[in-house]
């Protein structure tokens, strides 16, 4: 049977109680080493939950998170430790995500503290060597955050990312607080950096342009859940589920605009579960109460994922009917 190196099954996060929010509802997805997925959606969906639970710094509850074949919350503090070391992340805000108490040195070498056996002088070199690749100079260890622009501060946060030579970065919206002249910048870098060190990404974002750029596959969440994956040329050439077909509409292009297909239908005309997130969706379509497609039985159960593909899944009633 194949090893991921990351697998998620049924991965669940609720907060509080009734009327119970389901941040992350039912998630499961696959990554090999190399690979990209793109995890997209609007803000409050679930993507930085997600991101939290994948980097075990929040524990789900439901389903499991797996790393190269260990069971990230099953695992002792010990084992958890040394698991850490293969996997890193770069937060969306590089003005908030570094201590500017801290000179920099320090804070791309704060992940290599998890390694009892590096010495001071060993994680100094590394955190140089990690600079270095992200194209910044020796002279910069001793300088601090606030002696940065924000595409530099974000070039210290990936540095810290990959100064323990992880296997998977997860980066949460990691050039959405940039000028876009950066951000491009910041692409150009993640991209040179996987395809050198054969880096997985899962990369968070509401930014469809970001994760075209970026991404192998997509996964589109909409209330913490998973309604279409695929990968990323079937997503954007044939968006199955009517809320990726939404935000791609939504996304400003270049070319000219295809023309909308008319007769489009009326949204539901009974009554549906108020749209704030809560449990009052269990049972029901989370998207039914702004799809324009909806039907009564899409308010008496969830849909099923319909395989449309080789690599094309997509949750709805009505998948490849719309």
């Amino acid at each position: 049977m194949k090893m991921f190196l990351l697998e998620a099954q049924g991965l669940a996060r609720y907060f509080g109680r009734q009327p119970m929010t389901r941040a992350v509802d039912g998630v499961s997805f696959r990554m090999d080493q190399g690979s990209t997925l793109g995890v997209v959606g609007e803000s409050g969906c679930g993507k930085s939950t997600l991101a939290r639970l994948v980097m075990a710094l929040d524990r789900p509850t439901a389903g499991r998170v797996i790393f190269e074949g260990h069971d990230l919350f099953a695992e002792r503090d010990r084992v958890l430790s040394e698991l850490r070391r293969g996997f890193q992340m770069v937060f969306q805000d590089p003005y908030a995500s570094l201590d500017p108490r801290q000179k920099v040195g320090r804070i791309v070498a704060e992940p290599l503290h998890l390694d009892p056996a590096l010495g001071r002088r060993e994680r100094r070199d590394r955190a140089a060597e990690a600079l270095t690749q992200v194209g910044l100079g020796l002279a910069d260890l001793d300088r601090f955050p606030h002696q940065f622009s924000g595409g530099q501060r974000q070039r210290v946060a990936i540095a810290r990312a990959l100064v323990s030579r992880p296997k998977l970065v997860v980066a949460d919206e990691p050039v959405s607080a940039l000028d876009v002249s950066i951000q491009a910048q910041v692409l150009n870098l993640l991209m040179d950096l996987r395809d050198r060190w054969q880096l997985a990404y899962l990369l968070i974002s509401h930014n469809l342009a970001v994760v075209e750029t970026l991404a192998d596959r997509i996964a589109v969440m909409y209330r913490g859940r998973f309604v279409e994956q695929g990968s990323a040329g079937e997503i954007f050439r044939r968006p199955m589920h009517p809320y990726t077909r939404r935000l791609l509409e939504a996304e400003p292009r270049i070319q000219t605009p295809k023309p909308r297909r008319a007769g489009r239908p009326a949204p539901l005309a009974v009554p549906v579960p108020s749209d704030d997130g809560s449990s009052s969706w269990v049972g029901a379509c989370a998207y039914a109460a702004r799809c324009p497609h909806a039907k009564p039985e899409c308010l008496s159960r969830n849909p099923a994922t319909i395989a449309l593909g080789v690599d094309h899944e997509v949750t709805c009633h009505f998948a490849g009917k719309i």
